[in-house]
């Protein structure tokens, strides 16, 4: 049974996976049928391997999903789809054996040899295990449902002979938004060449759409008459949503904004078909730094994998979460952001009534890979002993030089224990990776001038005062205090910090000093100011 406080609060809650569960309530209203399962859908055209969109895709259903089951109390599935009946259109860039994947051109690519010498029998089934591997990587749960599979088991034959029985109807959806030689050629339905195995852009006439029978011409200039069912053919995609969408049972599937007259085709289209389109929500895209769209063929934007690299999966679904119906940019440089507020997030969820946790966006991503029928969200509460920006001063200070293991020492002396905190193992060593592809060419450490020569003195000569035991307030209090004092003429403590980042560390923005003098140490710090002294 869920907590009756779960579901009153979910069903006032202004957070969005809340509001898109609260539409598919309102639809469903009470649930499906006999009980059966809410089914969540995601998407995935497996001629590329999976990517930074692929993860937002499935970490945003997921979250709905979950939204969902705390709102009802319902049973839910999550299928991740694969279209590998779709015939390879050209040879991608990033793979092997291109000449041979050459002469598989329009064939389906799960009948298409595998290129990458891995034990997978088609080019679609090594795809398909990276894409299982990938989502498995990050703990979701899901059901992997192959086109492929579905077709040639005649799994989806009575769905076929819908679409049959509604070509005419179809044919009045779509052809009006295609060009004129577009036209000519367009079916619902692709067969697949008997002399070719190419899946073919032909038009098609029913013969008998109960027996599932078609008739066009194939690649030989042949006339052919044949099945359409069990494997025979293949829906063009836009009517292959539709029919995947009825015959799955689909009740909630989410798409990109480029998606969008698709999206309204495919949904005349189920409604010919005898089903509906399924709730949804059309979600933005990723922009670069230039806030132009990401593009695989451009390389612009960051993958998933460089994210990783220099942050958590944590950090990325933090940054995912925020409104998805707005652009965001998606470069190395919103990371260590992301970092420390999903960390801040994560450490006050506690201490916050359960509405306002339930708009947190970590409350959701604690409880993403399992249902959950309580409020608990596993793991709330807990924090770093070191924020990544304070890693990232550190290892700027340090050098290239620096290693994973230096960082940890510094980090064990200023807390008093070793490090075994995975979460912070991880990020120790995003920073060092960071601070060397994106910070270190970037510090340039100006000379101190006018009254900062004597503010920075004055520190030296405090910090000599304090010893190597001064804490980390104490610091920050004494810092402070002298950016206040009238004659070193700094018109806000904010230029007085301003001054210290660029003289000592070489960046316009910094740490809170206090806390990265006690990590740094005393002394390093103080030889920083004799260096900066020393440019004077």
């Amino acid at each position: 049974m869920t907590d009756s406080r779960l579901i009153e609060t979910a069903r006032n809650s202004k957070a969005w996976p809340f509001q898109e569960a609260q539409r598919l309530a309102k639809r469903l209203r009470g649930g499906k049928p006999n009980g059966e399962p809410v089914l969540f859908e995601t998407g995935y055209g497996p001629s590329g391997l999976p990517h930074i969109g692929t993860f937002q895709e499935v970490l945003r259903t997921t979250l709905v999903r979950r939204a969902y089951e705390a709102l009802t109390g319902e049973k839910t599935r999550l299928v991740a789809f694969s279209d590998d009946m779709d015939g390879l259109r050209k040879v991608p860039d990033n793979v092997p054996n291109k000449e041979m994947l050459g002469e598989h051109l329009g064939k389906p690519l799960s009948r298409i040899p595998n290129p990458f010498g891995t034990q997978h029998d088609s080019f679609a089934a090594h795809n398909n295990a990276q894409l299982r591997a990938f989502l498995d990587q990050f703990g979701f749960d899901y059901e992997f449902v192959s086109s492929s599979d579905r077709y040639n088991s005649g799994a989806f034959d009575d769905a076929l002979r819908g679409v049959l029985r509604g070509f005419d109807a179809i044919l009045d959806i779509m052809l009006p938004t295609l060009g004129e030689e577009r036209r000519k050629t367009y079916s619902p339905v692709m067969p697949v060449s008997p002399t070719t195995g190419e899946v073919l852009q032909v038009a098609v006439e029913v013969v008998d759409a109960e027996a599932g029978t078609i008739r066009f011409t194939d690649a030989d200039g042949s006339l052919v008459e044949q099945s359409a069912l069990g494997g025979m053919s293949k829906c063009q995609w836009k009517v292959d949503w539709a029919m995947r969408w009825v015959a799955l049972g689909v009740d909630y599937e989410m798409y990109g904004k480029d998606l969008t007259d698709s999206g309204v085709q495919s949904g005349k289209i189920a409604r010919v078909l005898g089903g509906n389109k399924p709730e949804g929500l059309i979600y933005e895209m990723f922009l670069d730094e230039k806030g132009e769209k990401i593009s695989k063929s451009k390389g612009n934007g960051l993958s998933i994998e460089e994210w990783l690299e220099y942050g958590s999966e944590e950090s990325l679904g933090f940054y995912i979460f925020a409104n998805p119906k707005s652009a965001k940019q998606l470069h190395a440089g919103v990371i260590p952001k992301a970092i420390d507020d999903y960390w801040q997030f994560r450490e006050r969820l506690p201490e916050q009534p359960l509405d306002k946790q339930m708009g947190n966006a970590v409350w959701h991503l604690l409880r993403a890979n399992e249902r959950r029928d309580t409020p608990d969200a596993p793991g709330a509460g807990d924090s770093l002993s070191v924020p990544y920006s304070l890693l990232l001063n550190l290892v700027s200070v340090l050098g290239l030089e620096a290693t994973p293991q230096n960082l940890a020492e510094y980090v064990a002396s200023y807390t008093g224990k070793p490090v075994t905190d995975p979460a912070l193992e991880r990020l120790i060593e995003a920073a060092v990776h960071y601070n060397r592809d994106f910070v270190a060419q970037t510090l340039n450490k100006r000379a101190p001038a006018g009254g900062e020569v004597a503010a920075l003195k004055e520190l030296d000569a405090a910090l000599a005062s304090a010893g190597a035991g001064a804490s980390a307030e104490d610091l920050q209090t004494m810092v402070y205090e002298i950016g206040k004092r009238e004659e070193f003429g700094f018109e806000s403590l904010r230029d007085w910090f301003r001054a210290l980042y660029e003289t000592l560390l070489g960046s316009e923005q910094g740490p809170r000093m206090g806390s990265f003098i006690a990590l740094y140490g005393v002394e390093p710090t103080r030889k920083l100011i004799a260096e900066a002294l020393e440019r004077t």
